[in-house]
């Protein structure tokens, strides 16, 4: 009996024992006086189990069939075997037309021997309230992983999570280099704006000992202050949102028959953050301070920097190769003085005088200077005489 009806098989033996009237202990159950009646008729004629409900023990009227039962489990063992409770009522809703609460789903798994993944006892840490303001702080990870469980080579995904809102922006790239982080970025401020800061790992790509690396000069150019974690616990929302990217992203594209980095980002674009966003992040009353972009030139803040000096025959060296300042509009620097070198992301080559772009051209081989004798060495002279060297060969 539950603690209800042993309350009222107390209250029911006063009455019977005439210790209480019928209206006293209507008023201490809770229930009518008709009701009451109807009580104590059934608890004189059956005993203590008179006042158990009828229906405990049966099966719920409102509950499901069998053969749904069974032909959801079915389905789990057929396609979902490795879904978990909710996202596998969210498939049969999606394409089953089987609407059942993932909990309702839980119990039926549990029934039938289906053990599902449990949260693992983590060491307690002081909880980091969320930004009050979408755009005050973004964190960046990439997660290496097998995403399309063998059809496809392994690669990481590069995630950007709102640590206000939970809003997420999801980018496949072949590896977590600089190139596909600021590609990645690129597309983000594009797409939302220019976030206040940006937290990530130490990873060489974000930092560097003393040194800014090429990531670090884009975040200062744009204004974004650059937080590092000390630790994976540190920006823990990024770190179990790629737990929950490797559980749902992978199936939801395995679904699909998903197997390129090309055919992942735009499923990921057309389909998969928007969902996962409608579905997890909150956005309510939330303002947002993410900058526009206007006025910023993107492909000089998105791009690899660096600076060389210009040799007094107007060249310069980059890569072993050489590089000739072409006469323009733009007037050409000084002689030792430094210019600045980009490459795009797309390849090209760019190089600046105080942000005035130079024309310039490749040479094939090192310039020659006016005036300069090359004198080849006699076969007699002492130095091919040595016993060293070119001489022992001889």
């Amino acid at each position: 009996m539950s603690q209800s009806e042993r309350k009222r098989l107390k209250i029911v033996e006063q009455i019977v024992s005439q210790k209480l009237t019928v209206k006293e202990g209507s008023n201490l159950i809770g229930k009518s006086e008709r009701q009451t009646y109807r009580i104590i008729k059934r608890y004189v004629k059956e005993g203590d189990a008179g006042l158990i409900h009828r229906l405990r023990g049966t099966c719920s009227n409102r509950g499901y069939s069998e053969e749904t039962k069974k032909n959801v489990i079915r389905l789990y063992w057929q396609k979902y075997r490795d879904f978990g409770p909710t996202l596998f009522s969210e498939k049969l809703s999606e394409y089953h037309k089987i609407s059942i609460h993932h909990e309702t789903i839980r119990r039926w798994m549990r029934k039938n021997g289906i053990i599902t993944s449990e949260r693992k006892k983590r060491p307690h840490r002081r909880k980091r309230e969320r930004k009050i303001a979408i755009g005050e702080m973004l964190q960046f990870d990439g997660s290496h992983h097998d995403w399309f469980e063998g059809r496809g080579s392994k690669c990481c995904l590069l995630n950007a999570v709102d640590d206000a809102s939970g809003k997420v922006f999801l980018r496949l790239a072949s590896t977590e280099s600089t190139q596909t982080v600021l590609v990645a970025l690129r597309q983000y401020v594009e797409l939302h704006g220019i976030p206040n800061s940006i937290y990530t790992d130490r990873f060489s790509v974000y930092y560097e000992e003393n040194r800014l690396t090429d990531f670090g000069l884009a975040m200062e150019k744009l204004g974004v202050r650059t937080i590092f974690a000390n630790s994976a616990e540190a920006k823990g929302r990024v770190e179990r949102g790629n737990r929950t990217h490797q559980d749902r992203l992978v199936k939801e594209m395995r679904l699909r028959g998903i197997s390129t980095i090309a055919e992942a980002n735009k499923f990921l674009k057309e389909h998969f953050i928007s969902y996962h966003n409608n579905r997890f992040a909150s956005e309510d009353s939330l303002c947002d301070i993410h900058r526009s972009i206007e006025g910023y030139e993107l492909d000089n803040i998105f791009c690899y920097e660096t600076y060389r000096q210009v040799r007094n025959d107007y060249t310069i060296m980059l890569g072993g190769n050489y590089i000739q300042l072409e006469n323009s509009e733009t007037p050409l620097p000084c002689p030792k003085q430094n210019i600045t070198v980009r490459e795009y992301l797309d390849g090209s080559l760019h190089l600046f005088n105080e942000e005035n772009e130079l024309k310039f051209r490749l040479l094939k081989s090192k310039p020659k200077v006016k005036g300069q004798v090359i004198r080849k060495v006699k076969n007699d002279h002492p130095w091919k005489k040595h016993k060293y060297g070119k001489a022992k060969k001889r």
